[in-house]
């Protein structure tokens, strides 16, 4: 069996916390317009409870992938411009996610919503293909 070090755990709290911010994002938007033509009283508590989960887990995001490369080594260029690419659209996915909280108008709410969703995506794109540099 293969052991399970502290290696394991930090990748494991990193993945973990991706699911939830961009796993929750995609249910989320999934049953919003089904909750909004059932019980359109239920989306915004919902929303709010998905925020209980998605704001920690965020913030989990961000001190694993600073472990991450504190606990790297060496890297090439192109991990070092992947990175950078990486880290930009994880603000962009927490700064859309924060306004798309704060928005009153429903369009600049849906951009501010796939704004999020989209830098959320994207990270985690360039995440796997981080790992898997040499």
């Amino acid at each position: 069996m293969l052991s399970i070090d502290v290696n394991v755990i930090r990748l494991t709290l990193h993945i973990l916390a991706a699911t939830i911010w961009v796993g929750g994002m995609i249910v989320l938007g999934a049953l919003t317009g089904p909750l909004r033509r059932a019980a359109p009283e239920a989306l915004a508590p919902a929303a709010r409870a998905f925020a209980w989960v998605a704001w920690p887990a965020f913030a989990v995001l961000i001190v694993t992938g600073i472990w991450n490369l504190v606990a790297g080594g060496p890297v090439s260029n192109a991990y070092q411009a992947t990175l950078m690419v990486k880290m930009v659209l994880v603000v962009l996915s927490g700064l859309g996610a924060a306004l798309h909280t704060f928005a009153k108008n429903p369009t600049l709410r849906g951009i501010w919503g796939a704004v999020a969703l989209l830098g959320a995506l994207g990270a985690v794109l360039l995440g796997v293909a981080m790992v898997e540099a040499p």
